[in-house]
């Protein structure tokens, strides 16, 4: 599944899941690495509400076949999600939620996670925070050192068995709670997330300057610095 139904609120009015990085839309670029993983059966893809035919318009002209429906979501990636996992296949055993604004991931990366939540029940990708991370007062000034030693960044795809993620909807729901991130949902139930390692490279589209960083790492790719598993 790919959750492609933000706002693009930082993107100083571009919409990031159409800009192009080389020439290829954002959203068709992660659709491409879910559709070249092996474990993947089809896609379902999520996007804004109102833009299912101009979604539809990219899964056609990139020849995107996995994408076996184009859906719309809703007002908060949580019922975006909720959308997306209500249109698969209701014979599917896990769901692989990914970002459609990580055009980067590799379907190695994907299939890695995949095998992870087939033996862990629940698995995501992440990195090692890099960064020196300060505790800040109320006035701006550094109150406090964390220690970055177990601290982990979290990528998507994120991937978890389809009958505890959705019980663990079903308890959000109920709860009345809203999580902006997946693992969070499996995690109230008390279900642990296995962190598989991933790269850094796996930017997520935000901001203006992260299309140009991406620019970047594709020409570094194309250069032989780094390939696609």
């Amino acid at each position: 599944m790919a959750v492609a139904a933000g706002k693009s609120s930082r993107m100083e009015g571009i919409d990031k899941q159409s800009a192009l990085l080389d020439q290829t839309p954002v959203v068709a670029r992660s659709l491409l690495a879910l559709s070249e993983c092996a474990l993947v059966s089809e896609v379902v893809l999520v996007c804004p509400p109102g833009r299912v035919a101009d979604y539809y318009e990219i899964v056609r002209e990139y020849e995107l076949d996995a994408v076996s429906i184009v859906v719309e979501g809703g007002e908060t990636r949580q019922a975006s999600v909720f959308a997306g996992v209500s249109a698969c296949d209701a014979q599917a055993t896990h769901f692989a939620i990914h970002d459609g604004a990580r055009p980067l991931v590799t379907p190695g990366e994907i299939e890695d996670c995949i095998r992870a939540a087939i033996e862990h029940r629940a698995a995501a990708l992440g990195v090692k925070v890099k960064d020196t991370l300060k505790r800040a007062d109320k006035d701006g000034f550094i109150a406090g050192t964390i220690d970055r030693e177990p601290l982990v960044a979290i990528q998507t795809p994120q991937v978890f068995e389809a009958g505890l993620y959705r019980r663990a909807l079903a308890l959000a729901l109920q709860e009345k709670r809203d999580y902006t991130d997946d693992c969070q949902l499996v995690e109230r139930l008390g279900q642990k997330v296995y962190i598989v390692r991933g790269e850094y490279m796996n930017i997520k589209i935000t901001t203006p300057q992260d299309l140009a960083i991406a620019e970047g790492i594709l020409q570094m790719r194309e250069g032989g610095f780094a390939e696609w598993e």
